[in-house]
């Protein structure tokens, strides 16, 4: 894989936060950041949410403000939303969500939360530990079945989940993942 797939997105947003993050993108790219994630709310009358990231996870309050400072005049110029709106500039948290090969390579062996876009065998979200990304699709090692119908647990099996059925994938917040966070200075 080379380093320029393991950083394309391939969770993504649609309609308006989708325009709005085709619009973005480059120009956050250009200040040395990587976009993870536009939500566009009702919340305060319209906010606009832009979560962004370094490629070496070290994101913080001064990054905020050098691409709120960049973005706040590009988006009045292109005036992507016709109202007024609430431009909001954060981390990609502890927390996180996964939209690129390099994520889930990065994140390797916690435990992750992911919603697919059609059902597989009756089911659209799994949880379990990432176990990388290899071919297009995200390792996903899911606890034994310990199910009602089942006498005695399963071992635990990893699965392939093709980046095309991806429709949203995070970090869960477990001690773990805290300590971890920590340690990188967050």
């Amino acid at each position: 894989m080379t380093a320029e797939s393991d950083n394309k997105r391939f969770v993504t947003e649609s309609a308006q936060a989708g325009d709005i993050a085709e619009l973005v993108e480059p120009l956050i790219e250009d200040l040395g950041y990587q976009l993870v994630r536009v939500i566009v709310s009702g919340r305060d009358g319209m906010t606009v949410q832009i979560m962004a990231d370094k490629a070496d996870g070290d994101f913080g309050i001064r990054d905020c403000e050098i691409i709120s400072k960049e973005l706040s005049p590009f988006l009045d110029s292109h005036d992507p939303i016709p109202s007024e709106y609430h431009l909001e500039v954060s981390s990609a948290g502890i927390d996180r969500p996964l939209v690129r090969p390099s994520d889930f390579l990065n994140w390797e062996g916690f435990e992750a939360k992911l919603e697919v876009k059609e059902l597989i065998d009756g089911r659209k979200r799994f949880r379990g530990r990432l176990a990388g990304f290899e071919n297009d699709e995200v390792l996903l090692t899911l606890a034994p079945d310990k199910s009602a119908e089942s006498e005695t647990a399963t071992e635990p099996v990893t699965i392939g989940l093709h980046k095309s059925m991806i429709g949203s994938a995070k970090l869960v917040m477990t001690d773990e993942l805290i300590e971890k966070a920590q340690k990188r200075g967050k």
